[in-house]
């Protein structure tokens, strides 16, 4: 309350234009921008494979989360949300994905997890939290903490409106309670969908008005795309990637260097491999993560 939350600290020093922008577009739907990015499936690809030969198993996913977090040791603003018209630092580094409890069948249920990077990981790093999450979640016989509430909360006709309505008013000014802030997948910086895996195509998805997710990226099939390489035209595969943005959060300048620095990052994997020589924090706001231990 007051502009304190338990998940960010309330940025003040902003560019008015910036700073004004939630005024004329207060919710995350009016605010929404559509890019799509191609990356180069043979290069990533080719790097798996050596990865794969040296013992180290990565998948697609994986790098591009590991991009995101290198790209926002770099750049902190793009990891900011709003809130009642106010900005705020988040005080974490969060991805949130969807997991099948049994990826051999598709009928089976789906859980949501949401997993915290600290600034410093390598792709290493990031794979390992990502597969504990995974692995935690497909344990739980009876689902994770959000089946478990979803489950609860529709046992009952009429509490799921009430206690969504209820959470929006208190989260609205900085108190809903923080296990639920700790635990929803929609309190997160980036929301990532893998499509591909499923045959879909990547889509370029709505960000949700509930919780502050800021960033959602959707991962395609493979597609081929004609290109010309030293005077010559041939068949290429690529990863398409859609990415949904708020474009509130920061300017264009800097979600510019953040892109960027992700398509960077996903041209040259191998860079990932070593922690950041030096992280950028926002304002007045640190925060680590223990590794995991194997």
């Amino acid at each position: 309350m007051f502009g304190r939350r338990p998940d960010g600290k309330r940025v003040k020093k902003l560019d008015p234009i910036v700073q004004m922008t939630p005024y004329l577009m207060p919710m995350r739907c009016d605010a929404q921008v559509f890019l799509e990015h191609r990356a180069d499936y043979e290069k990533l690809s080719r790097y798996i494979v050596r990865k794969s030969q040296e013992g180290q198993k990565i998948t697609f996913m994986q790098i591009l989360v590991a991009a995101y977090v290198r790209a926002v040791s770099r750049n902190p603003e793009v990891n900011r949300f709003i809130f009642n018209k106010q900005y705020f630092a988040r005080n974490n580094c969060s991805v949130s994905y969807t997991v099948l409890k049994n990826p051999q069948d598709t009928n089976s249920n789906e859980d949501a997890v949401r997993v915290l990077f600290d600034l410093t990981d390598t792709v290493f790093d990031v794979r390992d939290r990502m597969n504990a999450a995974v692995e935690k979640s497909r344990s739980a016989e009876d689902g994770g903490f959000v089946i478990k509430l979803a489950r609860g909360v529709l046992s009952v006709p009429g509490l799921a409106t009430t206690v969504v309505t209820l959470v929006r008013l208190l989260d609205r000014y900085g108190i809903a309670p923080r296990i639920l802030i700790r635990e929803l997948p929609f309190y997160s910086g980036l929301f990532i969908t893998n499509n591909g895996s499923i045959g879909l195509h990547h889509p370029l998805h709505h960000i949700y008005n509930f919780g502050n997710v800021s960033l959602f990226f959707g991962m395609g099939s493979i597609l081929k795309e004609a290109v010309v390489e030293n005077g010559s035209a041939r068949m290429r595969r690529v990863l398409p990637v859609g990415i949904t943005a708020d474009e509130r959060v920061c300017s264009g300048a800097h979600y510019a260097a953040f892109f960027f620095d992700i398509i960077h990052y996903l041209d040259h994997p191998e860079e990932l491999e070593i922690p950041p020589e030096e992280v950028c924090f926002d304002q007045g706001v640190e925060y680590h993560i223990p590794k995991v231990r194997k």
